[in-house]
């Protein structure tokens, strides 16, 4: 466990034989550009389905705040937050979504997506 992820406090989903989606949005999220050092500024969003964990909001705040003084690209710092959460919670489905403001003319959407081996996402639409 690294030290970001230990910031995170998980708890047990309260309706783990239902398969339903859970979406959080992060309308403040700060980096670091690793090349000019100048402040990055998106919006990220945490789509998931749980198996048998959640992440309880205040402590998914304040990992995400953890990113503020890092210089990370936009790809990295999205897969990051994706293989940090999957790897503790371990979910059915997971998708995290970086919108980053625009700069020097061009926005930048980042998705990254999770699975379960063992989990048809089809079935749950």
């Amino acid at each position: 466990m690294n030290s970001k992820q230990k910031i995170l406090v998980l708890f047990p989903n309260p309706n783990p034989e239902r398969n339903y989606k859970i979406i959080h949005t992060a309308h403040e999220f700060t980096s670091v550009c690793p090349v000019t050092g100048q402040p990055d500024f998106g919006k990220i969003t945490l789509e998931y389905i749980a198996e048998g964990l959640c992440v309880e909001l205040k402590s998914y705040k304040l990992y995400l705040q953890s990113f503020r003084n890092d210089g990370i690209y936009f790809e990295a710092v999205t897969n990051k937050i994706l293989n940090d959460l999957v790897e503790l919670m371990q979910p059915r489905y997971m998708k995290i979504t970086s919108d980053f403001n625009m700069r020097g003319g061009i926005s930048s959407v980042i998705e990254a997506v999770y699975q379960s081996p063992n989990f048809s996402f089809l079935s749950n639409e």
